[in-house]
This record gives C-alpha cells, structure tokens and sequence, in this order.
C-alpha cells in the first residue's frame, strides 16, 4: 500500500482507488444475506419453503442468501422481507 494513504480515511482510499461503491454494495448483501439466514433460522424456515412461500426456485433463494453475489433487486428483497414477516428498511446517510 501506498505510504501517502498513512493516517487517511479509508473510505477516501477506497474512493480514491474507484471501488468504495463496490465495496459497500459487497457489505451490505452480506449483512441482507447474514440477516435473512439468521431469521430461517429462528423461524425454522429451509431454502425450500423459503423458496416455495417466495413463489420462486431454490436456486434464486441460493443467489439471495450468497454473500457474494450482488445481483438482488429491490423487488426481490421487499418480497424476502415480505415472506419472512418484516419490513424492508432502506436508508441514505451524509457521507
């Protein structure tokens, strides 16, 4: 790493490298996915009925509850949200 980044903010690095947009958008689908994982587990709720109650393919339900994976539409996470019995809570903040 560069020496000049020594003592600098590290979103202003990652701004700087052109990957903080990137960055965020990997944190918070693995925060959705950790967070929807936890609640099949309280709820005792597998990929298949999840799959089922969604009205869609287990195979989305793998995509949705990959980390990794980033391509999940608003739609996809209100119906998640909808199914599991809570609300979607979208927010922007001054950054």
């Amino acid at each position: 790493m560069n020496g000049s980044y020594l003592g600098s903010d590290f979103d202003d690095f990652l701004k700087e490298e052109g990957i903080l947009a990137e960055v965020e958008a990997t944190a918070i689908k693995r925060v959705f996915a950790f967070k929807i994982k936890e609640m099949m587990e309280e709820k005792n709720v597998s990929k298949t009925e999840l799959a089922r109650r969604m009205k869609t393919s287990r195979a989305s339900v793998n995509r949705l509850l990959d980390p990794e994976n980033r391509s999940i539409t608003l739609q996809t996470m209100e119906g998640v949200a909808l199914v599991m019995g809570v609300r979607l809570k979208i927010d922007l903040v001054q950054g």
